[in-house]
């Protein structure tokens, strides 16, 4: 579902934390296009306690093949998510999302490889909800390496939400599914009410 709504509006933290609360965010039509607002029905999540990952996923994660980092290099992980040829990550979206970052809502989660950002993901954190937003990979399974690193931080911090907006066959095989808006909207209040929270406990290095 699309809502025209608020399309012009400058994307503030306040904006935005107040628009997530309430099952909404922000994607822009192109890179340099305008931005919209959407809330789908039905809502794809990552359930936290139904999260499962295949056999080669695991055994890489137990070879450490990359290192794995909260927070370290947001801007560039945010960056390596819109350096496609068609994305909905304007300048404009990454603008109001390291601002986001700043304050303390937006997060990143990094796999290294030698030294070199591999992949990672962003998302958006507030109490026991975390809004997945998008994810990259230069090198194989760097992305999924850091998701399975975010889910286990998610879990040992007691989140209850883990949104993932849309699905398509890159998350689906973690056990994500859909559910109707208004069960989505129901889990995210109680999720608001977690008292938990991002940074505290950082997650070790994998």
């Amino acid at each position: 579902m699309r809502d025209h709504r608020g399309t012009h509006a400058q994307l503030t933290t306040k904006l935005l934390v107040e628009a997530y609360s309430n099952g909404y965010f922000p994607m822009a039509d192109s890179r340099n296009g305008p931005i919209w607002w959407y809330s789908p029905d039905p809502r794809a999540v990552i359930p936290l306690d139904g999260f499962t990952i295949s056999r080669s996923l695991r055994q890489r994660v137990r070879k450490r093949t990359y290192e794995i980092s909260i927070d370290t290099a947001f801007e560039e992980v945010i960056h390596g998510c819109a350096a496609r040829e068609e994305t909905w990550i304007s300048d404009e979206i990454i603008r109001a999302y390291v601002t986001l970052h700043r304050d303390g809502y937006a997060h990143s989660v990094e796999s290294w490889c030698e030294g070199t950002l591999a992949g990672g993901l962003y998302g958006v954190s507030i109490r026991g909800a975390f809004f997945g937003e998008s994810m990259f990979s230069r090198q194989t399974d760097a992305s999924k390496v850091a998701l399975v690193a975010l889910v286990e931080h998610l879990q040992k911090r007691q989140f209850i939400l883990l949104d993932s907006q849309f699905i398509n066959d890159h998350i689906r095989q973690f056990g994500t599914r859909e559910i109707p808006r208004v069960e989505y909207l129901r889990q995210l209040r109680v999720a608001l009410k977690a008292e938990t929270n991002f940074a505290a406990g950082m997650l070790e290095e994998q």
